[in-house]
């Protein structure tokens, strides 16, 4: 380290650089570094953690498969007022045949069935069973223009009408047999300008062929949805009088025989697929669940439902959310109640037995570790039921009469038994490791000084064990607000928990959105407590010991 030649100048290091920035420069090379060694933490945490609860959150709120399947009936069901009484109007039929004959053919139109189906019964049906019968309604004008000229019957007639030139002689060249893949469907400008429909409807039909199905183009007939489209554009009357390409002279034929053609009234039809479809309560949930975020979840979590007039409570028997939540947490304090009063007592002798003893001991806390929950529990099943062990000690005892045995399985009884087994040790465990720096002289002081054995251990030595209570409690409450498999098998019906019916809501009804909603409500009650448990108590006296 040097001083510059002007002593007033900056203090310089020996490479010549100011010493302050030198400096800067070797505090940022340990932060780099230090960050190089948590990376691996934090990205892990980022991928196993927070992701996931990003994810969570999300989908509690995202609704965009209506909008995304039925794109041309949520436009249009968005005019209709659906406190009116009728039922929309014509062209929202046609926009509905127009999107489910596409979900359809994509094998979209169940999965929005059974999105639907969870604001109101009976949706998923009604969409399974129009998908199939949908085409009907194309037919009538497929076979209209298939009887008036044969050029609307072939494949290949209909791609040299829609495909550019450029395409077709691409297409041509393509045997379908090399590992080039098959060129990408270009649609005819000329097309484009006097049938806009009908181009627009054969575009998704090649992409889908091309791109879902990866069929050659050239050999697949089209959708009689693509017949449907070129009659609304044929009755239009389009100038074709400057189009001169492939087909121009069946175009005219066609147009100047569309208007005798038999035409499909959209609302009728549908009402004959099913007569839901001409239920107002129907087209008030597709409405409701138009856009591409909804609330719908977060309020049936909560025993609520969307309607067209706003949020409002469901039926007092279609009531459980709530009542669940209320049961995991009281049934969770209990628990957490329980253990304290069975872990206190051991903790204490594990601290204050000589080591050896207490070494023993502890092993036989850490035992349940190294059994499988679901063995642990299961055992549980078998000890409680009417006729097992339990019951018959007590019988044997003589405290309970033989046909009067306490029911003590699948309620929640058997839930709270069950599960302050199974999590007892991780209350034990806080207790004794705070417990053990308790020093003994403390108690004996007090004992000098005239104290009892209760007055000492009450102002003395629990004071001290609080912070490996709260400790514990905090542990045994988490666990046990979020346990699923033991009160699954010994709740029955009156001791499961809400983290039961997420479970459901994953694995059999598939409905992730109001499984998502009740985790983050289930999140946010935890996050609740914990900042009420630190305002009360402080977090800060929280201890494992030390």
């Amino acid at each position: 380290m040097t001083r510059a030649s002007d002593p007033t100048g900056p203090m310089m290091a020996a490479d010549g650089t100011p010493l302050k920035t030198s400096l800067n420069r070797a505090l940022r090379r340990q932060k780099l570094r230090a960050l190089a060694l948590i990376a691996p933490l934090l990205i892990f945490i980022l991928v196993t953690f927070i992701a996931p609860i990003a994810d969570m959150l999300f989908r509690s709120v995202e609704n965009q498969i209506v909008s995304d399947t039925l794109p041309r009936t949520t436009e249009q069901l968005a005019e209709w007022d659906g406190d009116s009484g009728e039922i929309p109007a014509p062209e929202v039929f046609k926009a509905l045949y127009t999107d489910i004959f596409i979900a359809q053919e994509r094998k979209l139109h169940t999965r929005l069935g059974s999105r639907l189906n969870y604001e109101l019964t009976g949706v998923s049906s009604l969409f399974r069973k129009s998908g199939r019968r949908v085409e009907d309604m194309g037919e009538v004008y497929q076979d209209q223009f298939e009887d008036l000229n044969d050029f609307w019957k072939d494949a290949e007639t209909w791609n040299a009408l829609m495909g550019s030139d450029a395409w077709l002689a691409a297409q041509t060249k393509w045997d379908g047999k090399s590992d080039v893949p098959q060129p990408q469907f270009e649609l005819r400008e000329e097309i484009a300008g006097v049938l806009p429909q009908t181009a627009a409807t054969f575009e998704i039909f090649a992409d889908f062929v091309q791109n879902e199905d990866d069929d050659n183009l050239a050999k697949e007939d089209p959708w009689a949805l693509v017949y449907s489209a070129l009659y609304d554009d044929l009755i239009a009357e389009p100038d074709l009088s400057g189009y001169a390409g492939p087909g121009s002279a069946e175009l005219l034929e066609a147009m100047a025989a569309a208007s005798t053609f038999e035409t499909v009234d959209y609302p009728a039809a549908f009402e004959k697929i099913d007569k839901d479809w001409h239920d107002i309560e129907v087209w008030q949930t597709i409405q409701t669940y138009s856009p591409d975020f909804t609330s719908g979840y977060f309020l049936n979590a909560v025993d609520m439902k969307k309607s067209p007039d706003g949020a409002e409570m469901r039926p007092e028997n279609e009531q459980i959310y709530i009542k669940l939540f209320v049961r995991t947490l009281i049934m969770s304090l209990v628990i957490t109640g329980s253990c304290i009063l069975l872990g206190y007592p051991v903790a204490w002798l594990l601290a204050n037995l000589p080591a050896r003893t207490a070494n023993l001991l502890m092993i036989l806390v850490l035992l349940p570790f190294w059994t499988s929950l679901l063995v642990r529990t299961s055992a549980w099943k078998v000890m409680l039921q009417q006729q097992g062990v339990v019951n018959d000690t007590l019988v044997w005892l003589g405290l309970v009469a033989d046909d009067s045995r306490l029911a003590l399985i699948n309620n929640q009884t058997g839930t709270i038994i069950a599960m302050t087994h199974i999590l007892l040790p991780f209350m034990i465990l806080p207790l004794y490791s705070v417990m053990k720096t308790i020093p003994p002289s403390y108690l004996r002081a007090a004992k000098s000084l005239g104290a009892t054995n209760w007055t000492a251990f009450w102002r003395v030595y629990f004071p001290q064990s609080v912070p490996g209570i709260g400790a514990g409690s905090i542990l045994v409450f988490i666990l046990a607000i979020g346990y699923y498999i033991t009160p699954e098998l010994v709740g029955g019906t009156t001791g499961t928990f809400i983290s039961n019916r997420i479970a459901y809501h994953i694995s059999s009804s598939l409905n992730w959105g109001l499984a998502a909603a009740l985790g983050a409500i289930l999140l946010a009650l935890v996050l609740g407590l914990y900042w009420a448990y630190d305002k009360i108590v402080g977090i800060d006296n929280v201890k494992l010991g030390g």
